[in-house]
């Protein structure tokens, strides 16, 4: 097949139109602008667009199909020539269900934890050496891509995003892909842009129910009042298999699993990661992983990029990055390091980086998030809102919002960066939250000054 990627640098476009070439599919793709490590990927694989923009002459019909990308507009020049030739055109998650009809689909969804619920999941079976094809939204040690498609595995495990499908197809992600087999984490309000209430935002995971496939199987956590709300009125004819935080404790900052055959030393901490455990672990066992063979794997797995990742550590002071930027991630990762390293003080840093925490009402759910920091900061760049062109965030509104009354709060990069180094960071934990990079923080410099 010839395919062309209307935005191939995306973080999960670029990993597809890898997995594809390396299917032996002919590739192009065009986009205005790629940064590493999309970039070098990309170029690693001869697939980098020689100049970067759009260009409808690359548009013939010589192409097979049109793989679209969020990155791109509606009135993307490419896009509209390719609609003009009435070419073939899917989003990413509509290609992803077209190459994966054939096979048993895993779909992990979720407001939180997918990610690394999806990552434990692959680490188990990689562990094992059980060939799968899969999906996931974070780079993963002992994988070359993010993205693996062939001919002959059996199943295929997909990270099943609720954000939309492209600039012409306004479905969420995970709607399309039909799962056989379904696990959902948890339900919070995220991506207000898109979903203006939480009665909207609650009602794509009750449709996303329905399209389980007949006499299929879904894994959820009862924990979450919301989700298991939503479970129980569900009407799809699927079975439904429940799970919750396992029997754990904490010693000496190793948090132990408590199993029937001993306590299992674990090197990642926190409730939501022992829940994502007890969640990766049903949906293992529904596709020929035994109990004991799955504790064997996922006491090697250290986490997900980005998810609460150990950038350095020394014998007084740890330093962790981590994606979470919804109210509820930020409350769940700030109480997991305070429980882990109880008698440290942690600092927890905050950017404000999305469409959503930016909106004055969706602010107010950030009331208490930060509470369990001994010293807590928010970031935010009155330049970034700019961009997005939404109306200015004050200082005051944050503080509001956050209801503390010692919470320090940055809008200048530069400020910020020399608050960090310039704290006494013994006997601390740090944590740095977001889904930015706090105006160009240099992350490796940090980790050098322990």
């Amino acid at each position: 097949m010839n395919i062309h990627f209307i935005a191939i640098g995306g973080s999960a476009m670029h990993n597809l139109a890898i997995a594809l070439h390396k299917k032996g599919y002919l590739i192009t793709g065009s986009d205005d602008t790629i940064h590493d490590p999309s970039k070098s990927r990309l170029e690693k694989y001869g697939l980098l667009p020689n100049t970067f923009g759009w260009f409808p002459n690359k548009i013939t019909t010589n192409l097979d199909v049109i793989v679209l990308g969020m990155h791109a507009k509606a009135d993307n020049s490419e896009l509209l020539k390719a609609q003009e030739l009435g070419l073939t055109i899917y989003s990413y998650p509509e290609f992803l269900y077209e190459q994966s009809k054939n096979k048993t689909r895993v779909v992990i969804g979720g407001s939180h934890g997918k990610t690394t619920i999806t990552s434990m999941i692959l680490h188990v079976l990689n562990y094992h050496n059980k060939e799968v094809d899969y999906m996931v939204g974070a780079q993963l040690e002992g994988f070359d891509t993010m993205v693996k498609l062939t001919d002959n595995n059996e199943f295929i495990i997909l990270e099943g995003d609720e954000y939309l499908s492209s600039p012409i197809d306004l479905r969420p992600k995970f709607h399309l892909y039909k799962p056989n087999i379904a696990l959902l984490s948890g339900i919070a309000w995220d991506h207000i842009n898109v979903f203006p209430t939480i009665e909207n935002y609650n009602e794509q995971f009750s449709i996303f129910i329905d399209k389980i496939t007949p006499g299929g199987m879904l894994v959820y956590c009862e924990e979450d009042d919301v989700l298991k709300d939503i479970v129980v009125n569900a009407t799809a004819n699927i079975k439904r298999y429940a799970y919750k935080t396992p029997d754990h404790f904490i010693k000496d900052g190793i948090t132990y699993l408590k199993t029937e055959t001993g306590n299992l030393p674990l090197e990642i901490f926190g409730v939501h990661n022992l829940q994502n455990l007890a969640g990766a672990k049903w949906i293992c066992q529904l596709i020929g992983v035994q109990e004991d063979a799955f504790y064997e794997a996922i006491m090697s797995f250290s986490g997900a990029s980005k998810r609460l990742e150990k950038i350095a550590e020394n014998s007084s002071t740890v330093i962790f990055k981590d994606f979470a930027h919804s109210p509820s991630k930020v409350k769940a990762t700030t109480k997991s390091v305070k429980e882990q390293y109880k008698n440290r003080k942690l600092l927890a840093c905050l950017e404000l980086h999305t469409y959503s925490s930016f909106n004055p009402e969706f602010l107010k759910e950030y009331n208490n998030a930060l509470q369990f920091a001994d010293k807590a900061v928010v970031f935010y760049s009155p330049h970034a809102v700019e961009i997005k062109k939404l109306a200015p965030v004050s200082k005051q509104q944050i503080l509001d919002a956050f209801n503390r009354d010692d919470l320090i709060v940055y809008t200048k990069p530069t400020d910020f960066q020399d608050f960090i180094f310039n704290q006494n960071l013994e006997n601390t934990s740090v944590l740095l939250m977001s889904s930015g990079n706090y105006g160009g923080l240099d992350l490796e410099k940090l980790a050098n000054t322990l």
